[in-house]
Parts: C-alpha cells; structure tokens; sequence
C-alpha cells in the first residue's frame, strides 16, 4: 500500500488493483487492511473497505473449519 501510494503521489506506473486483491487473498488481509488505513490508501473505495475484510474473515473462517474438522 505504501509503495502504490508513493507511485500515486508522483504520478507513475500504479499497482494493479487485481494485484492487491491477489495479495489479500493469499494470505496479507491483516497488512492489507493495516497498510489500507495506516497509509490512508484506497480508504475511499468501498470495494476496497469491504473487500479486504469480507477476505479476511472468509479465511479466518475457512481455516477454523479447517483445524476443527
């Protein structure tokens, strides 16, 4: 998040955001998110503020289900 947010302050070549969703799905939904508001990047986009935590929980859940059965 940080390093997008840099490139969008200058102007240059930006992250995909399918590559930030990708990263939230395998595994970085806690940096995500942390990243999202810390640096205060992409906190205006809804698919963003939901997204990144609707991932999270959903594997939070999966893998509970997971260790339980």
């Amino acid at each position: 998040m940080l390093i997008d947010k840099q490139k969008a302050k200058r102007g240059a070549w930006r992250i995909p955001e399918k590559s930030l969703f990708i990263i939230t799905l395998l595994g970085g939904g806690i940096g995500t998110i942390v990243g999202m508001y810390l640096f205060r990047h992409k906190t205006k986009k809804m698919y963003f503020t939901i997204g990144f935590p609707v991932i999270l929980i959903s594997e939070v859940a999966l893998l509970i289900y997971w260790i339980v059965n």
